[in-house]
């Protein structure tokens, strides 16, 4: 019978079996958390369409913003008078 090979727990293997982790596996672990705090924001095909990559997205966001503090007047709270 041949021995398995020993592997360095840093090393990266081409195929993992369940004994691989003790603890067991679980679907979605980290799901609910990325929902509630993750920075990542899903678009709508079509918008994402529209963009070929982030910077793109990021300067039309920009953009719009820049546009909308010109044309809008300020609320009676507002501290800013640009």
């Amino acid at each position: 019978m041949k021995k398995d090979k020993e592997f360095d727990k840093d090393e990266l293997r081409a195929e993992y079996k369940r004994s691989d982790f003790p603890g067991g596996l679980v679907w979605g672990k980290y799901a609910k958390r990325m929902k509630e705090s993750s920075n990542v924001i899903v678009l709508r095909p079509e918008v994402a369409q529209a963009f070929p990559n982030e910077e793109a997205v990021n300067n039309a966001l920009l953009s719009l913003i820049e546009i909308a503090k010109k044309t809008t007047r300020p609320t009676s709270g507002s501290t800013d008078r640009r």
